[in-house]
């Protein structure tokens, strides 16, 4: 249903930095760069954008989940975001209460935003 997403983040060469290292695992990587704005996805098309915060108003925390294909991308995932500062919110492991074969790891980006790297394949 989604086309794309975009974020407005603080600093765009922080949050790039981190997206780079995040979405590597997952197969994501940055696809278009235009200074202000940064394009990722996992082809040819962008389908995850952040770009330079354009009010002066605070954004409201968002939830963004990227699909794995499997557990260790997620968990490779959540220790490419350590690495990178983030903090945790939850480490990888499995939340039965979504369904039984939901694994998913949450971290903050630079910009307190919850993000998430999950895979709904069994072990």
């Amino acid at each position: 249903m989604l086309d794309h997403i975009s974020l407005q983040v603080a600093d765009v060469a922080a949050s790039s930095a981190f997206y780079d290292a995040v979405l590597a695992p997952l197969g994501g990587h940055r696809i278009m760069d235009m200074g202000v704005v940064v394009g990722y996805g996992t082809d040819q098309q962008p389908t995850f954008w952040i770009g330079q915060e354009a009010t002066d108003q605070p954004n409201k925390e968002v939830h963004v989940a990227f699909r794995a294909s499997d557990r260790d991308a997620v968990v490779a995932f959540f220790d490419a975001a350590v690495a990178a500062g983030a903090e945790v919110l939850h480490a990888p492991r499995v939340f039965p209460e979504y369904h039984p074969h939901y694994f998913g790891g949450f971290v903050r980006d630079p910009d307190g935003n919850n993000v998430e790297a999950v895979c709904h394949q069994p072990v």
